[in-house]
C-alpha cells in the first residue's frame, strides 16, 4: 500500500503543481517557496541542528500551537524550532507569532509526502522529534521519520467517527501509518479511542491545548480601536464563515432587521482569505453598506460611518480582536454540515457563543460550552438572528452568559503542561533538557 501511495502521488504531482499555481492567481503565496515543498533546501546542512520539529498545517492549527511552542522553547532553552506549514495563510499566522522568538524558531513549507522529499527534509534540519497537531497523518513523513528514529507525536489529537470511517477505508496505509506513531496526546477520551482503534499503542488524553492559548495584548488593543471607531454600536460577530453561510447570515440579518436593535452592526468574517471579494459582492447585491476592515484606519481615522450595516472582517491575524470588540459571537463552518470551528477563543474573552446545529469536529468541547451555559446552539439562521436580537438587547442575559463561557474556558487549562510531562522519555536527543 504505501508503495502504491508513493506512485499515486509521483503520478498526482504535476496536477498538484499545477492546482497550487493556479491558486496563486487570488493567494500569491502559494507561488513562493516551491524548493521546501519539494524538499530543496540548498547545498549545506543547518549547521545548528534544530531539535523539535512541529508541524502546524494552517492558520488554526498554527494558533493552537503557540502554547506548546512556547512552552517547548522554555523548557529546552538551548534548542530551536523548526515549523512548517501547508498553506500560506498558516505561514503568514506563524510568523506574525513568533516573531518574538526570533532566530530559535523558522519557518519552513512541509514537503509533498513522498519518501525522497521527506527523507531530504530530515537530513537538512536533522529534528530530535516530529510533533504533528491535532490530525495530520502523512504515511511516509512517518514512514521516514521511524526510519531515521526521529519519534512522532501527534499534539492535540482529534479524530472524529467520520474521519475513522475515511481512515478504514484506506486499509493497511494508514493504519501502518499510526502504528509508527510514538505518542498520541488526544483532546478527549473519544478521540483517545479512535486513534486506539487504529492501532497507536501509546495514547494519553490530555485535553484540547487550545485551551492555553493567552490573548495577546496587541490583539485586544487592536480590538479596543476597532470598537472605538464602532461606537455604542451592539455588534453581532458571524466569524470564520464558510462558503453558503454568508448567504443564509445576510438574508436572516435582513429578514430580522425589526427585531434587532436598529443601529446593530454585522462583523462578518470568512475563513478562507480568497473570498473576501466574494462576500463583499454578497453583501452589496443585497443593498446593504459594507465597510471592508481594510479600509478602516483605526489610528486617528475616521468613525465607522453610521449607515454601514455590514463590517467586512477581510484581514488577517485579526481573529482575537474581532472578538474582542463584539458583544455576542457566532461561530461558523456549523451552519452547514462542515464540522463546526473551534469556539473557545470567544469563551476565552467572555463572549456569549452561539453555534449552528453541525459541529462534528468539535463535538466535546461544544457539548461541554453547552452545559456550562457559555454557548447557545441555533437550529438555522433565522434562529441565530432571533437569539442574537435577544443578548443584544439583554444586558443582563449577555453579561451572564459572557461570564460562564470564560468560566468555562478557565476551568478546561492545562492540557500543554500535560503534553509536555510525556516528551521527556521521547526527547533524549534534543539538547537543552
Amino acid at each position: 500500500m504505501r508503495i502504491f501511495y508513493s506512485v499515486m502521488w509521483a503520478l498526482a504531482l504535476p496536477l498538484v503543481l499545477l492546482r497550487l499555481w493556479l491558486r496563486g492567481r487570488k493567494e500569491p503565496g502559494y507561488r513562493q517557496h516551491w524548493g521546501e515543498r519539494l524538499g530543496f533546501y540548498g547545498a549545506d546542512r543547518e549547521k545548528a541542528p534544530l531539535s523539535i520539529w512541529v508541524h502546524a498545517v494552517s492558520v488554526g492549527e498554527t494558533r493552537a500551537a503557540e502554547p506548546l511552542v512556547d512552552a517547548l522553547l522554555a523548557q529546552y532553552p538551548n534548542s530551536r524550532i523548526v515549523l512548517t506549514h501547508m498553506t500560506p495563510t498558516g505561514r503568514a499566522t506563524g510568523k506574525a507569532l513568533f516573531a518574538k522568538h526570533g532566530a530559535r524558531l523558522v519557518q519552513s513549507y512541509l514537503p509533498y509526502d513522498t519518501a525522497g522529499m521527506v527523507r531530504r527534509f530530515i537530513r537538512h534540519f536533522q529534528p530530535r522529534i516530529c510533533i504533528l497537531m491535532e490530525t495530520e497523518v502523512w504515511p511516509n513523513l512517518i514512514g521516514q521519520c521511524v526510519r531515521a528514529q526521529v519519534p512522532v507525536v501527534l499534539a492535540n489529537a482529534r479524530l472524529s467517527e467520520r474521519s475513522l470511517r475515511k481512515a478504514s477505508r484506506f486499509g493497511s496505509l494508514l493504519v501502518d501509518a499510526a502504528r509508527g506513531i510514538s505518542l498520541v496526546a488526544a483532546q478527549t477520551g473519544a478521540d483517545a479511542a479512535r486513534v486506539r482503534a487504529l492501532g497507536v499503542a501509546n495514547v494519553a488524553v490530555t485535553g484540547s491545548i487550545k485551551f492555553d492559548v493567552v490573548v495577546p495584548q496587541a490583539a485586544l488593543d487592536t480590538g479596543a480601536a476597532l470598537r472605538a471607531h464602532i461606537g455604542a454600536r451592539p455588534v453581532l460577530l458571524c466569524a470564520s464563515t464558510r462558503e453558503g453561510e454568508e448567504v443564509l447570515i445576510l438574508d436572516a440579518f435582513r429578514q430580522a432587521r425589526a427585531a434587532l436593535p436598529a443601529d446593530v452592526l454585522l462583523l462578518l468574517v470568512p475563513r478562507h482569505p480568497q473570498r473576501f471579494d466574494e462576500v463583499a459582492k454578497l453583501v452589496a447585491e443585497r443593498g446593504l453598506h459594507v465597510q471592508r476592515r481594510s479600509g478602516l484606519q483605526l489610528n486617528g481615522g475616521p468613525a465607522l460611518p453610521a449607515q454601514v450595516d455590514v463590517l467586512l472582517g477581510d484581514s488577517m491575524g485579526e481573529m482575537f480582536a474581532y472578538y474582542a470588540a463584539c458583544d455576542c459571537a457566532f461561530v461558523g463552518g456549523s451552519l452547514l454540515p462542515l464540522g463546526g470551528q473551534n469556539l473557545i477563543e470567544p469563551a476565552a474573552l467572555g463572549k456569549p457563543v452561539l453555534i449552528g446545529p453541525h459541529t462534528f469536529n468539535f463535538a466535546l468541547v461544544t457539548e461541554d460550552a453547552l452545559a456550562a451555559g457559555g454557548a447557545l446552539r441555533v437550529a438555522d439562521a433565522a434562529e441565530l438572528m432571533a437569539q442574537a436580537a435577544h443578548l443584544l438587547g439583554d444586558g443582563a442575559a449577555r453579561a451572564a452568559m459572557g461570564a460562564r463561557a470564560q468560566a468555562f474556558a478557565n476551568q478546561h487549562r492545562g492540557a500543554t503542561a500535560r503534553t509536555l510531562a510525556l516528551l521527556p522519555a521521547l526527547t533524549s536527543g534534543v539538547s537543552g533538557k
